[in-house]
Parts: C-alpha cells; structure tokens; sequence
C-alpha cells in the first residue's frame, strides 16, 4: 500500500509540474504562403526561439483565397500579419484590429513598366492600363492615384485598373503596361522570364512618397485588456523579433528553414533566399516597435484620397499600442 501510494504521489507530482511546464499556445496567420516574407516566424519556431518564450506557436499559411482579417475576425488566429492599409480600412468598418508590432521598416511595394510602353514617371500613366493586386492590397495604390489626381476609371485622363493576380503574367504577355510588384518576389519573376532591368522602369512607393506600412502584427482590441494575453503577446514578438534579427544575419540559412517549412514544395532555394535578402532591407533598423512618424504617414497616404479615400477619418492612437513592444524589448 506504502509503494502503491508513494507512486501515486509521483504520477499526481509529474502530472502537476507537467501541467506548470505546459506551453501557452498561440496561433499566427500569416499573410500569404509560406516564403521569406514571414521568415522571423519560421526562424522563431525552428530555433527554439517560442519554446524558450514558453510559447506553443502554430503557423498558419494564407493564399488567394484567405483574408487575414476574416480568420482573425472568425476566431481563427490570436496575431495575424497585415498591411496597415487593410488593417485600417478594417478597423473603420467595425473590425478592431490594434497593430502591436512592426517588424517591417520600409515598403517593398512597386510598380513596374516595360520602358518600350514609353512610360518615363507618373506623367505618362493617363491612358495606361496598370495592373494592381486587390483583396485589401489595392489601397496603396488608389491612393497614390488619388494624390496624383489620376482617376481609375479609365478613359485618356485616367488609369485602366487591371485586376492582377499574384503573378506576372500580364507584363509578359503585354496585357499591362506597369504591374504590382514586391522588391522581394514579382520582380525577381519578372528577371528570371528574361526580361533585364535596363528594359523595365520601376515606381518604388517609398519614393514616391505614398509608401504605407507592411507586415505589422495585429491583434483584436480585447486581447489587450487581459494581463495574461497581454504577457503571452510581449513574448511572442520578443521570440519573433529575436528571429527577425537572426534571419537579417543569416539569410540563408534562413530562406532554407522556409523551405524546410514549404509543405506544397512550390519554393526554390534560388527564389528564396534572392527573396530573403531583399526582405531583410525592408525588415532592417526595426526593433518591432511601431514608429508613430510612420504611423502618421501611412494615415495621411490614406485619408488623401480624394472623393474615395481608402479611410474617411483618423484611425486615433487606439489603432497602435507600444504596450506589447515596450514589454518584449524589456
């Protein structure tokens, strides 16, 4: 009876300590597929970065078919990556999204035209047809058209939108004047079809001066107003960030753990860590805390957009907090 109650006592011991060691989960949606635009997360996981944050971390991949703010909106992930763009154009609609991070410094977003279009800078863009991403990712750019005055209605005055799908396709085969592109992934395509950079002109918005804030981590208002989440959050962007940093240092093996990650096998190691690199430009001089001056600016870019701005008002400082950040960098 003595052995059978001292084992008794262990198994109730080993099943408490079992019970204290027990991770927090959280669920991450990402934005898109997985790929080196998401690489800190991936980093974060494979090294062992959520686990010594006490952090059960499930990725969870998006697609063409995925609306980051509806999974979160449905209770299906805890952070989601988004742009700003999307997150505030969101958040006045009745969806409280509150960005808690930015691991993302600068905008890897551009436009670009084939130089045989004759398209020299903005100037020539009236009687164009420009292919552009939608499903949220369409507000840049109807706002940098609104700041030019540029109607997207088409005729000799304005634009012809091209609803454009995540690939390169309509500047290949002539249907587009100027596409969408990512400094990191669509221009990388447009090279490897044999196209050289001399052929193409490129619209960098941070140059434009219409660049708004990408790949910031949000979550739901209520999250902030428990202390627990509120500590789960802070160590999940100290783990995240943590990964960030190491995959800026090693951007290859980096873009290999991606792979490693890449269940539908759709990747290539040379359009990773091409991809990877210029991620870790965009990423670099970002501790994860969201600069107010960048916050400003991308609001601004938004609510400049003539009749049909992608906000109609100032989201207010309740759209950010330095609660999460200020705690993950302590």
């Amino acid at each position: 009876m003595k052995t059978f109650l001292t084992s008794l006592g262990l198994a109730a011991l080993t099943s408490v300590a079992g019970m204290a060691q027990a991770a927090d989960d959280l669920t991450l949606q990402l934005k898109w597929v997985t790929q080196a635009q998401f690489a800190g997360y991936y980093v974060a996981q494979d090294k062992g970065f959520y686990g010594d944050e006490d952090l059960n971390v499930t990725i969870k991949p998006g697609g063409p078919d995925i609306a980051p703010t509806q999974v979160i909106a449905g209770g299906g992930a805890d952070v989601t990556v988004e742009w700003m763009p999307a997150a505030l154009s969101a958040r006045e609609k009745g969806l409280p999204l509150v960005n808690i991070a930015q691991p993302f410094k600068s905008s890897g977003m551009m436009l670009v035209c084939l130089k045989e279009t004759g398209v020299t800078g903005p100037a020539d863009f009236p009687g164009r047809t420009l292919g552009v991403w939608f499903f949220g990712n369409e507000f840049p750019f109807l706002s940098w058209m609104s700041q030019l005055g540029i109607p997207t209605t088409g005729g000799a005055d304005g634009v012809t939108v091209l609803k454009q799908g995540f690939n390169v396709d309509p500047l290949l085969q002539k249907q587009a004047d100027c596409i969408s592109t990512m400094t990191y992934n669509e221009y990388g395509q447009v090279l490897d079809a044999g196209i050289t950079e001399d052929q193409l002109i490129t619209f960098k918005y941070e140059d434009q001066g219409v660049a708004t804030l990408e790949d910031g981590l949000y979550v739901l208002e209520e999250k902030l107003d428990d202390p627990a989440e509120v500590d789960k959050l802070a160590r999940f962007v100290r783990a995240s960030m943590k990964g960030w940093k190491w995959a800026e240092q090693n951007p290859e093996e980096a873009a290999m753990i991606v792979l490693d990650n890449d269940a539908t096998g759709a990747q290539t190691e040379k359009h990773q860590i091409r991809m990877m690199g210029e991620v870790a430009k965009l990423t670099a001089g970002s501790n994860g805390a969201l600069d107010p001056a960048d916050f400003e600016r991308t609001v601004q870019s938004l609510l400049s957009g003539g009749s049909d701005p992608v906000i109609s008002k100032h989201p207010g400082d309740g759209a950010w907090t330095h609660v999460i950040s200020d705690a993950a960098l302590k």
